[in-house]
């Protein structure tokens, strides 16, 4: 007998339903999020010889692995999908574990033909992938946190923001340990910069003598108690911002080191303005699997560089593509402001775009997307990017 599966997943529990070739229920049991509840699970699916496959509203995780490390054809539904898929079955407003898990197996059962099953991913492209992301947290928790420290100094010592090119340098966090204070920075002339410079290899293009200079342009203090407790407060998030610091270089350590074993790294790291950072994450993000993007236009959608276009009537409107993977978007965009930049079609491109009347996240995502089909070309094939060969069209 042909069956179908589906799981409304959870953080504690997991419902599991099957449905038979005609759609009717043949179980719909509960399952705890542990060992015992997971293998139960899996018992289940496994007493179905027909079980063609399993639909479940995500497309990674811990169930989703034991699912494929078992030999299971899993599909990803989008919630949306499977929300609408509800107005099959009833009217009413109404929603339950049980009933969610019965119209996934439904949906599976009905749609599933058109869908494509996960693939499972190597050791390698996993810990690649949580690796980078980690570090995107990582990042996002330093912005936070130097925002927090700028915003202290400004409080009550601003000239230590006036020194260097950013709060989160080193150097910055050397000397704010060094002279917490108005007061001690307020003994530092050009020698005493000069030694500090010296003592932490600051290897800046600015003279001491300016460093200096700027230093007393911006000496201000504050009163007395704001000082004692804003200063408190600034070495507090100095040690975190150290910190955060000293991690992030270690996951671009380890990244660089995964990317040297990935085979896809050539690839990518043959196109231009490519960082180290940037081809971790458009190769976490695509994945290495050539079926999951059968066209270009796959791609350009799951990194939402393809723009929705509705259609009814007299109504004719193109807006942004919101249902896309936002980090492959992040990385897609990040690179395509590079790109703008050092490439001089990427440059006309983006120009094109502005005067049109699009803004600067359009702009960016329309060189984005002229880049990403040729990404998708010589990832598909498996060639090094030539600029004789490959090359984005030229704007009109």
């Amino acid at each position: 007998m042909t069956a179908f599966a589906g799981i409304d997943w959870g953080g504690a529990y997991h419902q599991a339903a099957v449905v038979d070739d005609l759609g009717r229920e043949l179980v719909n049991r509960r399952f705890a999020h542990d060992r015992a509840g997971v293998d139960g699970l899996v018992a289940l699916l496994g007493d179905h010889d027909g079980l063609v496959g399993v639909a479940v509203e995500r497309s990674e995780g811990l169930l989703v692995e034991r699912l494929l490390s078992e030999g299971f054809a899993v599909f990803a539904v989008s919630p949306r999908v499977s929300a609408a898929a509800r107005e099959r079955h009833q009217a009413a407003v109404r929603k339950s574990d049980r009933f969610d898990a019965f119209v996934l197996a439904d949906l599976m059962r009905t749609d599933g033909w058109k869908w494509r099953p996960l693939a499972a991913e190597s050791a390698l492209q996993a810990e690649l992938r949580a690796v980078t992301r980690h570090r995107r947290q990582c990042v996002d928790s330093q912005i936070a946190v130097e925002a927090q420290l700028r915003e202290t100094l400004v409080a009550y010592h601003p000239a230590v923001t006036a020194l260097f090119s950013s709060v989160d340098r080193d150097a910055t966090i050397a000397f704010l340990r060094g002279y917490p204070t108005p007061e001690a920075a307020g003994r530092v002339g050009d020698n005493r910069m000069a030694g500090f410079c010296s003592r932490i290899g600051y290897s800046g293009r600015v003279p001491a003598g300016v460093l200096a200079e700027r230093l007393r342009a911006n000496l201000l203090c504050a009163a007395p108690g704001s000082v004692a407790g804003h200063s408190y407060a600034a070495l507090a998030l100095a040690d975190q911002l150290e910190l955060l610091n000293h991690q992030i270089r270690s996951y671009n350590r380890r990244i660089g080191a995964l990317l040297a074993d990935h085979p896809d790294h050539r690839i990518i790291d043959s196109f231009p303005a490519v960082g180290r950072v940037t081809a971790a994450e458009l190769i976490s993000e695509i994945g290495e699997d050539r079926g999951r993007y059968p066209t270009a236009q796959a791609l350009l959608a799951e990194a939402g560089a393809a723009p929705v276009t509705l259609s009814s009537g007299k109504i004719q409107r193109v807006r942004v593509r919101r249902a896309c993977n936002r980090r492959l978007r992040a990385a897609t965009t990040s690179w395509a402001y590079t790109l703008k930049r050092i490439d001089p079609v990427s440059a006309a491109r983006y120009a094109k775009a502005c005067e049109r009347g699009a803004t600067k996240h359009t702009a960016l995502r329309a060189v984005a997307s002229s880049w990403l089909r040729v990404l998708w070309r010589c990832w598909q094939d498996r060639t090094l990017y030539d600029p004789a060969i490959h090359r984005p069209d030229t704007p009109r």
